[in-house]
């Protein structure tokens, strides 16, 4: 349904030119989820945004193809995207719900403002579909009414999925949408995820720093780091015989009810993106590093078994 081919999207800052997305590609198949996995920093959210078109003033490059049921999208008008393809096929549910709603205005007119401006449905109408869609997510009729800070967190995330649904798009993207709610409200919203994928037939984009949190929803896995797309597959394969060290280095790190009592972790930061290391952009905190290779040249995606695909020169000497 959606394939991402080099995708690259480059902010400027100081004079230098940050790639927080730099050639990534990826394809999201028709009702299925893609898992998006990195540390923070990584370059998930800009990947979300440049899929949206939503780009904050410092962009320098948006480049690559972007394919919507083979119609590629990147190369369209701003105006012809806005109207067609913004919030009616594609939408997203943004981090931090408390910062995404205008606090002075009551959020029943909030969500039901994609309705008014590109459905041209009159305010009454609007909001009757709203407190449809507040049924739908969990929500009692009745928040529509209510400004945001008078929902709980995982109240205002619902309401956030509600607007994110309010011109049935076919492709959601969740950047975070549980990283600031507590563990039994984070289980209530991923129900509610999985219970629309299979009623709606969504796809989606489920961008996350979780690695066990990802993989209750996700049907496939890619993860990224620094920019770049280092390991993908179906996501059982990816989690359970990770090929890159960096996923490998990701799945250890995650505490088991039973499992080690020390847990591993990466070891130094992840690189700056204004000035990332040459060849493997992973080799300075990679523990298998080959001196000469690693350090100097690229690695290519390479197809391990399971259909997975790992940027590591380690794979070259197996395959």
């Amino acid at each position: 349904m959606l394939e991402a081919v080099g995708l690259r999207l480059y902010y400027g800052e100081g004079g230098k030119t940050v790639r927080a997305v730099d050639d990534v590609s990826f394809r999201v198949g028709d009702g299925e989820t893609l898992g998006l996995v990195g540390e923070s920093g990584c370059g998930k959210t800009s990947t979300g945004l440049a899929l949206m078109r939503l780009l904050p003033p410092n962009t320098v490059e948006l480049g690559g193809r972007v394919y919507l049921d083979g119609v590629e999208i990147l190369s369209l008008d701003e105006k012809v995207f806005a109207a067609e393809v913004r919030w009616r096929k594609i939408s997203m549910v943004f981090q931090g719900a408390m910062n995404s709603f205008n606090p002075v205005l009551r959020v029943g007119l909030q969500v039901a403002e994609p309705l008014v401006v590109k459905a041209g449905y009159s305010r009454d109408e609007a909001l009757r579909v709203v407190r449809k869609l507040f049924r739908d997510v969990g929500l009692p009729e009745e928040a529509a009414d209510r400004y945001p800070h008078e929902l709980s967190g995982g109240m205002r995330q619902r309401a956030m999925i509600a607007m994110a649904l309010t011109l049935s798009p076919r492709l959601l993207i969740l950047d975070e949408p549980t990283s600031a709610l507590d563990i039994s409200i984070q289980t209530q919203i991923m129900n509610l995820l999985k219970r629309l994928k299979r009623e709606l037939g969504l796809s989606m984009l489920f961008i996350t720093h979780d690695l066990a949190l990802v993989c209750d929803i996700a049907d496939a896995i890619a993860v990224m780091y620094a920019g770049e797309i280092v390991e993908s597959g179906g996501a059982d394969e990816v989690v359970k015989k990770p090929a890159h060290p960096y996923t490998q280095l990701l799945i250890k790190s995650i505490p088991r009810l039973r499992g080690p009592k020390t847990l591993d972790y990466i070891p130094g930061a992840p690189p700056s993106l204004s000035d990332p290391p040459p060849g493997c952009r992973f080799h300075p905190r990679c523990p298998y590093i080959v001196r000469g290779k690693c350090d100097i040249e690229k690695p290519p995606d390479i197809a391990t078994d399971g259909g997975r695909k790992a940027a590591c020169w380690l794979l070259a000497k197996q395959t």
